[in-house]
């Protein structure tokens, strides 16, 4: 792999003993900085809790070992939680509306086709550009948004690999094959030996995680399949881990960035399974299959993390992190979401994930004083030796290490030669189409918000991303850009019902609340089962004094979303109760009980046990509408829609003013019409 015409290389064993060593301290006082190797390993989705937990179950030795010898700190990632987004803002130290990624996909306006996010979008330098302008050797391995691949000084595997090696022929020629994805474009072929699709994945290596018969492994792939889908996400794991110790150990680069991808995805096809307890019937079948799943993938994670462990030598600091964490063994509230895949994207990440510190330069048992995702790319600059600028709002964690690190800093690097300057119009047509298969299984695309774009003349753009963007602002206090790009995105997509309450939301923090409530209310037109936009018009209303018609419209969005916290909160603040229809007699109230319980098991797959307790509900308030609205929610659970049908109809003749049972009942008797 290494060649010879390589200035950059440098020969193991070129010098014998002292004088490699002399070497060593002469490159590590270049500049009068400290200089270290970094080897930064990305792991998508660990949750520090369940990182903690199985440490003192212990699990995960390597993760003890870098907690008790090293620094460690939960680190505080930013919404949106989408992985693209935060390993950009992590590879480059700028928050998103400066870098420019905000969501999985953009759409090319020439054909209107979903594009995944690429370096053309990028539009700062991230780390391996940075470095290498500055005479660093830099390794990169899979990292997000890495395809094409950028001219470096080293190598780079890009994050297309994983989908390429899906297509037998890109080893060993034919269409696949002639795309590029690494830097230099003979490393592709180099790396070829380490690639390991699905299709190479033992039996044996993939039930250390399941529990499949043989019939079952051997099908075909389908990114729609759970067993498919995670036999994906292994191999991927198996190829960039083994590419990253390979190009580590032969290339010898002073930074190496290397993702990988398997926790998260093996949290969103079983996550509702960890360590759940009461399951039964078809979510107690899949706890069977896939219940120790996500388990033992963190246990591969710690042995990953244990062999780069392996590898690095005295002068290297070793940085493990992860982008957001994961809530597992939370049931869906509609258990058919896990019957096929048909996911719920990032609605079950949360805002910390994991960054330990370990090797050289670094404090044992240090803690991080509240690290954040843009805290890591100024601290890997100073470990190498570089200032961090002034333009990247992130910290060096300086608390970790035993010298002084990142005491001064240049005004910026985005100057110079242009490396990371927009590019777009690159397309690979095979992995874009396994990208996009993946995105949907795991529920991240498939809304109508996801490509509202129409074709047209121009560059691709990101409509959901932009949606993001915007979302940013606003959170930030910067309305005038948060408005701006909310019009320019309902101008292309008018009828979608939650950019017309963002929107709203905006001219609110603004006090212009009678624009404020038209657009309220042409998203009420668009989506009747809006809280959001009761919600916002209830507030509205108790600002202006309104009280008696603040608390409608808070019941109204209790009406739209039972689970609507914010409303429910409010409305329990106003009147004391947040109850929409408290029960009148005692046996209502018994009836209400037996109704939540049966909705319990009714989550946990245990649609017997939940229509035997609606019965017993029933008999003892037979005009309770909360009973009959949980019987069709159990009867379409089931796949009775007919049954589910006349359940809501008697629950709408007993409240005719319910727009829950009104809007259901008619979407339902809509997918019934031919």
């Amino acid at each position: 792999m290494p060649r010879a015409t390589d200035p950059h290389r440098r020969h193991a064993g070129a010098l014998p003993g002292l004088a490699a060593a002399a070497l060593a301290v002469a490159l590590l006082a270049c500049g009068g900085e400290t200089r270290h190797r970094v080897l930064v390993l990305g792991l998508d989705g660990l949750d520090p809790r369940v990182v903690d937990l199985l440490i003192s179950e212990g699990r995960l030795p390597h993760f003890a070992r870098m907690r008790s010898e090293g620094g460690y700190g939960r680190l505080r990632s930013q919404r949106p939680l989408l992985s693209p987004v935060i390993w950009t803002t992590i590879a480059t130290g700028k928050p998103p509306e400066e870098h420019g990624i905000g969501h999985f996909v953009a759409i090319d306006q020439t054909t209107g086709d979903e594009v995944p996010a690429t370096s053309d979008m990028r539009r700062v330098k991230a780390l391996w550009n940075i470095a290498s302008e500055r005479e660093r050797r830099v390794s990169v391995v899979g990292w997000w948004a890495t395809w094409p691949p950028e001219k470096v000084d080293g190598v780079l595997v890009s994050d297309h690999t994983a989908y390429h090696f899906l297509f037998e022929e890109s080893a060993t020629g034919g269409p696949a094959a002639a795309q590029t994805n690494t830097h230099p474009p003979e490393l592709q072929r180099e790396i070829a030996p380490l690639v390991r699709r699905p299709g190479d994945l033992r039996h044996d290596e993939v039930t250390r995680f399941v529990d499949v018969s043989a019939e079952d492994f051997a099908a075909p792939f389908d990114f729609s399949d759970d067993l498919s889908h995670f036999k994906w996400a292994l191999a991927a794991a198996h190829t960039y881990r083994d590419i990253g110790l390979e190009l580590w150990r032969r290339e010898r680069p002073d930074l190496q960035l290397v993702y990988i991808e398997g926790v998260d995805s093996t949290s969103h096809l079983f996550g509702h399974l960890f360590r759940a307890e009461g399951l039964a019937g078809e979510l107690a079948e899949q706890q069977r299959r896939y219940g120790r799943a996500v388990e033992e993938m963190y246990v591969f994670a710690d042995d990953l993390v244990g062999t780069f462990l392996d590898a690095i030598d005295g002068d290297t600091t070793l940085v493990v992190l992860s982008d957001h964490g994961f809530e597992l063994g939370q049931l869906h509230d509609d258990p058919s979401k896990t019957r096929d895949l048909r996911r719920v994207s990032e609605r079950f990440h949360t805002e910390e994930g994991i960054l330990y510190l370990y090797g050289a330069g670094v404090k044992p048992r240090s803690r991080l004083d509240r690290p954040s995702i843009l805290d890591v790319a100024p601290t890997v600059l100073a470990l190498l030796g570089l200032e961090p600028a002034r333009d990247m709002p992130g910290r060096v964690l300086a608390e970790a290490f035993h010298d002084e690190l990142g005491a001064t800093r240049v005004a910026s690097y985005e100057a110079g030669s242009g490396a990371g300057a927009p590019r777009v119009g690159a397309r690979d047509d095979a992995a874009d189409e396994a990208r996009i298969a993946h995105l949907r299984s795991l529920g991240y695309l498939g809304g109508a918000s996801d490509a509202t774009e129409a074709p047209g003349a121009g560059q691709h753009r990101s409509p959901q991303g932009e949606r993001n963007l915007a979302a940013i602002h606003f959170e930030a206090g910067r309305y005038d850009e948060a408005g701006a790009l909310y019009r320019e995105l309902i101008a292309r997509g008018p009828a979608d019902a939650a950019l017309h309450t963002s929107l709203a939301g905006v001219l609110g923090a603004q006090e212009r609340y009678a624009e404020a409530e038209a657009e309220l209310e042409r998203a009420l037109r668009l989506e009747p089962l809006n809280p959001e936009a009761f919600h916002n018009l209830a507030v509205i209303a108790q600002r202006r004094g309104e009280r008696d018609r603040a608390v409608e419209l808070y019941r109204s969005a209790l009406l739209a979303n039972p689970g609507y916290e914010p409303s429910r909160r409010t409305l329990r603040e106003l009147t004391g109760s947040a109850e929409l229809r408290p029960p009148r007699t005692p046996e209502e109230k018994q009836a209400a009980g037996i109704a939540e319980a049966a909705s319990a098991a009714a989550r946990r797959g245990g649609y017997a046990q939940a229509l035997s307790l609606l019965e017993q509900a029933e008999s003892l308030a037979p005009d309770l509408p909360l009973v009959h609205q949980y019987r069709a929610n159990v009867a379409y659970l089931m796949g009775d829609e007919p049954g589910a049908i006349a359940a809501l109809e008697r629950a709408l003749a007993l409240d005719p003013e319910n727009i829950l049972y009104r809007e259901n009942l008619r979407r339902l008797r809509e997918k019934e019409r031919p």
